[in-house]
């Protein structure tokens, strides 16, 4: 194909696999906020509702190595298109159940299980196409559209859900669902996933591996990759660490500081402008020339602003002046986790081999799913018997204390040997001077 027509192509794609991205987005979060309201309504039990929660958790964390496998193995265009497909049957058949005999806990449990496996193979797979989507000086463009979809469904989900579930009855709500992931299939479609693949063509006659060989030829590979590696202990540490943001912001502020839940309401909604903003921002700048240190001084910055959120329980403040603080914070947080993720994915496109690429970032996606629930469990724990204060503190300390060992200046210039050449990173704290 002509240049000039793939970069239109391209162009094409980053506009249909938002869109695309968005609906899919959008869907699932107005749909999991309905059923958690629907499951509370009907039984009024928190154990019905955590169980929900299992079934969207459980199944993602089990299947994710599969769809890894799959994605590098198979037609990538093909699984996107199935996932989504199966996302539209598995509402038509909850719609079909709700019409017959009513929604039962049975029901909704078996939906939320199947969409949870459909949007692990849909979302391990889309990131892995990145590459063959577009061309490489836009890659930095994509990501931050994807995050930008994303942060546009946390901010709209909940009012559109709150709106729909109001208004219509659930089965309307189902048929709304089903028509905007049919209109995802048919963009899906019409998207090239191989127009700059760098993927071997296996030869004919060639030895087949089996899953078991091609997942450990995953973490063989891994295993070489200095830089990524340690790329993904960072961000599994995060991960792990964020439990006690995730934990502690919402008893710190209704529990301890009594926060009107109205408040508390916009300081999350400043969470997902600030990630909005910040997506926006990086979607229309120059691609960032050192990813890594980028992200490095990103999460040193997330570390301050979580050990931050215990200043009010530290020093007295004013009611309002405790409100304006956090929706200042947690804007500031939102930004913070776009200038880390940003960077490190685009970096992570462009240095994993393509055949690797869905091993690779399921592996990745398997152990930071195990290791959020057990962050929040161990948080949930430290947060009944200490002060809430310490333990964020604590946290946000370990966490910059585990950037600048695990991303030392040494590690910076292996990442960036252009930075070395040019004696730019200080050996005290890998920044550029």
């Amino acid at each position: 194909m002509d240049e000039t027509l793939k970069l239109k192509k391209a162009t094409y794609h980053l506009y249909t696999f938002t869109i695309s991205k968005m609906i899919s987005s959008f869907g699932a979060q107005v749909y999991a906020f309905a059923i958690s309201f629907y499951i509370l309504q009907l039984t009024g039990s928190a154990t019905s509702f955590a169980a929900n929660l299992i079934c969207n958790l459980l199944p993602r964390t089990l299947v994710s190595p599969f769809a890894g496998y799959m994605a590098d193995k198979y037609s990538r265009k093909k699984i996107v298109i199935f996932a989504q497909v199966a996302t539209t049957l598995a509402i038509g058949g909850l719609l079909v159940v709700s019409v017959t005999s009513g929604l039962s806990l049975v029901a909704i449990y078996t939906t939320t299980c199947i969409l949870s496996i459909t949007s692990t193979f849909s979302g391990v797979t889309f990131t892995s196409s990145i590459t063959g989507l577009v061309d490489e000086k836009r890659i930095q463009k994509a990501m931050s559209l994807n995050q930008m979809s994303m942060s546009f469904a946390a901010i709209g989900s909940p009012a559109v859900g709150g709106l729909l579930y109001g208004a219509v009855s659930m089965p309307v709500f189902l048929m709304v669902y089903m028509v905007a992931s049919s209109i995802a299939i048919i963009l899906e479609s019409t998207m090239n996933f191989n127009l700059f693949s760098k993927r071997k063509v296996e030869e004919d006659g060639a030895p087949k591996e089996t899953m078991w060989q091609s997942m450990k030829a995953g973490l063989g590979y891994l295993k070489l990759q200095q830089i990524i590696m340690i790329m993904i202990w960072i961000s599994l540490i995060i991960n792990f660490l964020f439990g006690a943001f995730e934990v502690g912001y919402s008893y710190i502020l209704i529990e301890k500081l009594k926060m009107n839940s109205q408040h508390f309401g916009f300081t999350q909604g400043s969470f997902a402008v600030g990630m909005l903003l910040m997506s926006i921002y990086f979607s229309v700048r120059k691609e960032v020339k050192y990813p890594f240190l980028v992200s490095k001084r990103g999460i040193l910055a997330l570390g301050v602003i979580m050990g931050s959120i215990s200043v009010p329980l530290i020093i007295t403040m004013s009611y309002n002046v405790m409100f304006a603080y956090y929706l200042v914070i947690m804007f500031t947080f939102g930004s913070m986790i776009i200038v880390v993720n940003t960077p490190l994915q685009v970096l992570m496109q462009k240095q994993i081999d393509d055949d690797y690429k869905g091993r690779v970032f399921s592996i990745l996606e398997t152990m930071a799913m195990g290791l959020m629930p057990l962050g929040m469990i161990i948080y949930g724990f430290l947060y009944d018997v200490l002060p809430g204060q310490w333990v964020l503190v604590a946290s946000a300390a370990l966490l910059i204390a585990v950037v600048l060992i695990l991303a030392r200046p040494s590690v910076v210039r292996k990442a960036h040997p252009e930075l070395a050449s040019k004696g730019t990173v200080s050996r005290e704290t890998g920044t550029a001077v």
